[in-house]
Formats: C-alpha cells, structure tokens, sequence
C-alpha cells in the first residue's frame, strides 16, 4: 500500500468509451493501491463514469477525433480530478431536477445529480466544459432524500 505517497497524472485521452474505461481503471487501481475504502471508491468510480461518459458524450457529440484531458492528483487525504471536453460547455444549474415530477422520466440531469451527490467538492470552469471533482478519504456514502 502506497498510501502516504502524493500521485500525479496528466493525459489526454481519445473521447471514446474504450479509453475511458481503460483510464478509468487504471485510476480506480491507483485509488484503491493508495488506500481508498471500498465506499470511498464505489464513490469515486459512479462519478467518473459519469463525468467521463459526459465529456464524450454531450461534451464532444461521441467524436472519436476530439479528446479529453485529464488532471489527477491523490494525496493521504484525497481524491481530486478534472475532466475536460473540447465541447462549447453548459451550465449545470439551469440542467432539471430529476427529482421534481415533471422531470421524474426524462433523463437529463442524473448524472450530474449522482456527482453532486458522491463527490465533496463539485466544481464547473466559466465555460462549463471542465468538471473539477474532490472526494476526500473516509466520508462515507450520501445519504440521497
């Protein structure tokens, strides 16, 4: 276990459903050598499912030719990650609540509904194409009312 060690990773990646899961992986395992718990890293792993298949998916329209750039870094204390599309970016506020009535069947929204809830710090740049996530080691899962 490496768990006292600072990690760093910069890569850009194809914006395919191939890469990203095999990045994923490969950060889940980082994760999990550094010490991450089991609910630290169910966590972490819904989050970046999300945030990644977002980024190819609305972020970059599923174009093989545009990439995704990521920025990791885990220390002791946490897991901190950005994800970047090469999208013209949204804003996350003005996305539905999928918990309200008349937005119970549509799909919009649940994504970025299970980030806000997994992760501890949730954050968008300007332009709203790059997600900034932090999950901070032993907080535990949510509790979603």
């Amino acid at each position: 276990m490496q768990s006292e060690t600072v990690y760093t990773k910069s890569c850009v990646i194809p914006s395919t459903a191939a890469a990203v899961g095999q990045l994923c992986r490969e950060i889940l395992d980082t994760a999990r050598e550094r010490g991450f718990g089991e609910q630290d890293l169910f966590a972490i792993h819904l989050a970046l499912e999300e945030a990644f298949m977002n980024a190819v998916r609305h972020g970059n329209q599923s174009d093989p030719s545009k990439n995704v750039t990521v920025e990791l870094l885990i220390t002791p204390e946490k897991f901190d990650i950005s994800i970047a599309d090469q999208g013209c970016g949204f804003d996350p506020e003005a996305l539905p609540d999928p918990r309200q009535g008349e937005n119970l069947y549509k799909t919009e929204g649940r994504g970025v509904l299970l980030i806000r809830a997994y992760m501890d710090i949730i954050e968008y740049n300007t332009m709203g194409n790059c997600v900034h996530l932090v999950k901070f080691r032993g907080k535990g899962l949510p509790v979603i009312q």
